[in-house]
């Protein structure tokens, strides 16, 4: 099929918008830096407190040499990675087992709502006591975080498939298990699709949240390790990878979600 030359007017115009909304970022991000930089060497900032960009990459590469960086860079991305899975999985299936069972619903939605709205650095101790010391609170305090919002999201998504449509099928002699392969699910795809965006936000607060209080390594460790120390540099060296984190894992679920949504 050809595209007329409207078209490819546009298709030029939305390729341009979006090379000047790149670089405008780009730039805003080296401006930065440059200011943080030379506030920091003029001491209008104080650099012990503030750090810079400087003192960040020499702190990074000292991680880098003594081994520690890498480490510290896995052990957050394999927490992050379990818990999303898990958290994603456990949700889907709890809020298939919602939908099909309403008056269970009605019953457990508001202690979901009230155990959601609680801090989770409350339950801390007792997830410490639990569960040990180790990965397992991590994960734990992950999937509290994660799992509720996962869960609340997708069954919103069930609730909202077409009244009109269900009944149809159920004229037709369809069954419950029926409706939800073939219509239930496939009508929420996209909110399911959209909600990897907000379990994987929730994942990396939860797993960050848990390595503040029983990690040995990872970034939120390095991050209270420097705390302790009061170097300053390692904090905002761990903050600094955090973002990048952040920012690469973000793109990768956006990535997935675009591709998922082609495909429909």
């Amino acid at each position: 099929m050809s595209i007329s030359n409207n078209q490819q007017l546009f298709l030029k115009k939305l390729k341009k918008e979006r090379l000047i909304v790149f670089f405008t970022q780009v730039i805003i991000i080296i401006g930065f830096l440059f200011l943080w930089e030379f506030c920091a060497s003029k001491k209008i900032i104080n650099p012990f407190i503030f750090s810079s960009p400087s003192r960040i990459i020499k702190t990074l590469k000292t991680l880098f040499v003594d081994g520690s960086l890498l480490t510290h860079i896995f052990t957050t991305i394999s927490e992050i990675l379990i818990a999303f899975f898990l958290g994603i999985s456990l949700g889907f299936i709890l809020a298939v087992v919602l939908y099909e069972f309403p008056l269970l619903a009605k019953v457990v939605e508001p202690f979901l709502t009230m155990l959601n709205s609680l801090p989770k650095v409350a339950l801390g101790p007792i997830i410490i006591i639990w569960a040990g010391a180790n990965t397992k609170a991590i994960i734990v305090m992950a999937l509290l975080i994660n799992l509720i919002v996962s869960l609340l999201t997708i069954y919103n998504g069930f609730l909202g498939t077409d009244i009109i449509k269900i009944n149809l099928l159920k004229s037709f002699g369809a069954n419950k298990k029926v409706l939800l392969k073939y219509l239930v699910i496939p009508q929420a795809k996209r909110t399911i699709i959209s909600s990897l965006k907000l379990n994987i936000s929730m994942t990396l607060i939860g797993v960050i949240m848990g390595e503040f209080l029983v990690s040995k390594k990872g970034i939120g460790y390095l991050i209270i390790y420097g705390t302790q120390v009061f170097n300053l540099n390692i904090v905002m060296s761990g903050i600094v990878l955090l973002i990048i984190l952040s920012f690469l894992i973000y793109g990768c679920v956006s990535f997935v979600e675009k591709q998922l949504l082609k495909s429909n």
